[in-house]
């Protein structure tokens, strides 16, 4: 953050008038440029006497186009401008007057977001540290990522969004407001290179805020609904996700425009390689809209195919099994079994005398009320396992130490 260092007797807000009004005023020759800027010098004087900040910020964002512009105005004199007037927001005497403030300062920082466009953002982060009020850091930072997008910096905000969590705990905010973060930062991230899953992550954040909610604000949510599907689909190392469960993806399944797109989730979802070669052959171009390559998606279903089959062969998938639901040659099984160790979806052992894969354990693609009762059910055995194993030690102890004394008693 900026720090204020006076340098001179007069006030630094009142130098700043002084700069910028001499700045707008400099072609108009020197006797009315001495008029314009003595009367915008008074003005100012009386909005600091009277405590009028917020008038003193509007006087002095008036001709902060032309330090923007002003080719004499070096970015350090033009960082320094913008500190001082920011630095006016710590002199306000409610939260009201400075939100008025900070949005007054945001209107003219984000008017040009091509010009100069890393120093505007570095002023509306100086802005942000300034403020006190939570809602007015909200305010300031969501026009930070505006200004981001915009601009195509989004490398400057990427830092701040794995903080998200703990501002908003800080911002304390309302669900619209919520709904808003979560978008915004899903769409900064989104194009952003090895961003794609932490996007991910907040829009399914975003679609998760509707819940309960009436179908007209529910259907706000339909077209990013679809988009979490499709970047599903697309990711090729992203195996599980909750999204059938949400309602905001939940209403597609009945939706006219979206509903194929709902059918293509819960092919990959809960449904094997078979059923998306009878999908794409059927919706082919719809597809091809979507951005999808066929290709790959045959290669990640192969995979989920793979990972269904371990949690559904009672721990023993043949070969034979595999290239049958892969749709692959024999010589190709292990490979995809290699590959699906690697991606930790799987954790086996390959019997090629007997020609089958020995399942430990597996990722389940969905964790619903059906994985939660057989995790529960899992657990319940173990425990018992457990109480059986200690109650045998016992019994064992018992009898040990039972011996023992016998054999003292000989021996005495």
């Amino acid at each position: 953050m900026t720090t204020l260092v006076p340098t001179s007797e007069e006030d630094p807000a009142l130098s700043v008038v002084r700069f910028t009004s001499e700045l707008s005023w400099s072609d108009a020759g020197p006797e009315v440029a001495e008029q314009q800027v003595s009367r915008l010098c008074v003005e100012a004087q009386e909005c600091m006497v009277m405590n009028r900040w917020l008038d003193l910020t509007s006087l002095m964002l008036t001709s902060a186009d032309i330090v923007f512009s002003n080719s004499k105005v070096s970015e350090k004199d033009l960082e320094c401008t913008f500190t001082v007037i920011c630095n006016l927001v710590t002199k306000s005497e409610s939260p009201d007057e400075e939100l008025e403030m900070a949005k007054l300062i945001c209107s003219k920082i984000i008017q040009q977001p091509k010009d100069k466009p890393v120093l505007r953002l570095k002023i509306l982060f100086n802005l942000y540290n300034l403020l006190d009020n939570a809602h007015c850091r909200f305010y300031v930072y969501m026009k930070a990522l505006d200004l981001a997008m915009s601009s195509k910096l989004t490398q400057y905000v990427i830092p701040s969004c794995k903080k998200i969590d703990s501002f908003l705990k800080e911002w304390n905010l309302e669900v619209q407001d919520q709904r808003e973060l979560y978008l915004n930062v899903a769409n900064a991230l989104k194009d952003s290179k090895n961003s794609e899953k932490d996007s991910f992550k907040f829009l399914t954040k975003y679609l998760a805020t509707f819940s309960g909610e009436d179908a007209y604000k529910m259907g706000e949510a339909k077209d990013e609904a679809a988009r979490i599907i499709i970047e599903f689909v697309k990711e090729p190392d992203m195996f599980q996700c909750d999204l059938l469960d949400m309602p905001a993806v939940a209403q597609l399944e009945k939706d006219a425009k979206y509903a194929l797109a709902y059918q293509l989730l819960k092919i990959f979802l809960t449904q094997r390689l078979d059923a998306y070669l009878e999908f794409q052959a059927a919706n082919s171009a719809l597809l091809k809209s979507y951005g999808l390559v066929h290709e790959d998606c045959i290669a990640k279903m192969r995979m989920i195919s793979l990972v269904d089959l371990a949690s559904h062969e009672s721990g023993q998938i043949p070969y034979t099994l595999i290239k049958d639901t892969l749709r692959i040659d024999d010589d190709e099984v292990e490979l995809w079994v290699v590959k699906a160790l690697t991606s930790k979806l799987i954790d086996c052992k390959m019997d090629q005398m007997n020609q089958v894969v020995l399942v430990s354990s597996c990722t389940e693609r969905v964790f619903g009320q059906q994985q939660w009762q057989v995790l529960r059910t899992k657990l319940g055995t173990w425990r018992d396992n457990i109480a059986n194993v200690i109650n045998t030690i016992q019994a064992n102890k018992i009898t040990e130490d039972g011996s023992q004394a016998v054999q003292g008693l000989m021996i005495r």
